[in-house]
């Protein structure tokens, strides 16, 4: 449900306007105990399939399992649940309000997923998303993210594949709030 607006076909190749929203500045913080209710509001609103406050809770407690929120004029706009192995950040959550969707928000938090890899020293971020959530992969793939796996049947609530994404860090590194991808030839090979 992140970032996705249309997409239509001109001349053999695709145009998207992911980002038609006007932007708002947000302030990328941690996620506190009060924020919780936020997040699983946000959460349930985003998701076909989404995690129960139980598997929320689980998550949140083991010790690399990390949330940042988005907040915007005190309100939690967003959050972004995240591990932290060995060299890279692999994200296991991540949701936008959807009245917030398409105006930076996603871009911002990703920024700052960014800013912690150069700063940790981790050299990726990994995400897994379903092959039919068409808007996240957009929205990944304009914010700098290359496929790189298919897992098939993935899921068991459906028999559905997922991409396995990942943006590296790089000598041709590029900021994906400030250059992100405009022109896409191919939708998610990289």
């Amino acid at each position: 449900m992140l970032c996705y607006r249309h997409q239509s076909e001109i001349n053999g190749e695709f145009s998207m306007n992911l980002f038609q929203g006007k932007e708002i500045p947000v302030h990328v913080r941690w996620m506190v105990r009060r924020d919780f209710a936020n997040v699983l509001a946000i959460e349930q609103a985003c998701f076909e399939f989404p995690w129960t406050e139980e598997e929320f809770r689980q998550c949140l407690q083991q010790p690399s399992c990390l949330c940042v929120v988005a907040e915007y004029e005190g309100r939690v706009v967003g959050y972004v649940v995240y591990e932290t192995p060995k060299n890279r950040i692999f994200i296991s959550n991540i949701a936008v309000d959807p009245e917030f969707q398409r105006r930076n928000v996603a871009r911002q938090m990703v920024q700052k997923l960014v800013s912690k890899m150069l700063y940790q020293r981790r050299h990726r971020i990994v995400i897994e998303i379903r092959e039919t959530n068409l808007p996240a992969l957009l929205c990944f793939r304009a914010l700098g993210f290359r496929a790189s796996t298919v897992l098939k049947n993935f899921y068991e609530d459906q028999s559905e594949d997922t991409y396995v994404l990942q943006y590296q860090l790089g000598k041709e590194h590029v900021d994906p709030v400030y250059a992100p991808v405009t022109r896409t030839d191919s939708l998610l090979v990289g």
